[in-house]
């Protein structure tokens, strides 16, 4: 019988790309998740159950770690801790037993932080810091998981760190935050925005390029999966162009949506449960802007992204689909 290849979070926006790229190549995956299996190898389960982990282990030769608590806020803020840190804990120890190459995916949220200034700069890979240094819980649970995987690399576990941006596409179910911002723009329920600058990477080209960092990665290496950086004011014309929605033309000031953050973060979403608009995390990561790049990937995995807008319009068109998107 063939070797399998695992994907954690198989059923997740990302997962679903990648599990459909993998079986496109001819392997055997199987799809580790809490969502019921949809094919016969897949396993049902969370990553902070190490028995579970273990099954969904068994004769797999390679692991896609991308399972995790993926928004920037929680009313429990210790979930990121749990689900991100302990069950990337528990799944990179399993990949050592069970002899397994590991593809950790990572956020780029890791690498910038509370030394990253206020204002235009650049990033990549090579950025390394503390996990006091982290801009909130998410971003701080992410960089200890890489902590965590770098700590097995260092007693034998043959492993990569993928570092995505911010993936674009159809298909995210669980509205990530990204999409969930993309969906208020071309909704109308926006007045306002930040000046800021996103790097969005196609969820296709991301699949292509954790495959590629299986594939050609060096151990214990780490490669920035991004694509194009976009200022926040392209990114709201490509969306008036796409939906006929006329963009807001208010710029925010960085304070004053910080301001507006801690009250929505630290608050408003205490007192109801419901998520904040603005997370205070994603303020505070929208005030860096930063500019990342994905030379070494290039260069080293031979991977570079597809353009991001028709990654855009495939989106916005699958949300009129669902009926996610108001007509205009």
């Amino acid at each position: 019988m063939s070797a399998v290849t695992l994907v954690t979070g198989g059923a997740g926006f990302v997962g679903k790309a990648l599990v459909e790229a993998l079986r496109a190549r001819g392997e055997r995956v199987r799809s580790f998740d809490l969502a019921p299996p949809a094919h016969e190898d897949d396993v049902q389960g969370s990553i902070t159950d190490g028995e579970a982990v273990t099954r969904a282990m068994a004769g797999v030769s390679s692991v896609f770690h991308l399972a995790g608590n993926a928004q920037l806020w929680a009313p429990d803020s210790s979930v990121f801790d749990k689900v991100n840190y302990e069950g990337t804990k528990i799944v990179a120890a399993a990949a050592y037993e069970a002899g397994a190459r590991l593809v950790h995916c990572s956020s780029l949220t890791t690498l910038v932080s509370e030394k990253t200034p206020v204002g235009a700069s650049n990033a990549d890979e090579t950025m390394r810091w503390a996990p006091e240094d982290m801009l909130g819980p998410y971003p701080r649970s992410k960089l200890m998981a890489e902590r965590a995987v770098e700590e097995e690399v260092e007693a034998g576990l043959d492993a990569v760190i993928a570092l995505p941006t911010e993936p674009l596409g159809p298909g995210d179910d669980a509205i990530t935050p990204p999409t969930q911002m993309i969906l208020d723009f071309a909704n109308g329920e926006t007045p306002a925005y930040i000046d800021c600058i996103l790097n969005f990477v196609p969820v296709d080209s991301l699949a292509e390029g954790l495959v590629a960092a299986r594939d050609r990665g060096a151990k214990g290496e780490r490669y920035l999966l991004g694509g194009e950086n976009i200022p926040m004011t392209r990114l709201l014309s490509m969306i008036e162009k796409l939906t006929g929605r006329p963009a807001p033309k208010t710029k925010m000031p960085y304070w004053v949506a910080l301001a507006a953050g801690a009250v929505d973060t630290g608050l408003l979403a205490e007192l109801t449960g419901k998520p904040p608009k603005a997370p205070l995390t994603g303020v505070r990561l929208a005030g860096r802007q930063v500019s990342f790049s994905s030379e070494k990937a290039a260069t080293d995995l031979g991977w570079r992204a597809a353009p991001a807008e028709p990654a855009l319009g495939a989106m916005l068109e699958w949300a009129r689909d669902k009926g996610l998107r108001k007509a205009v």
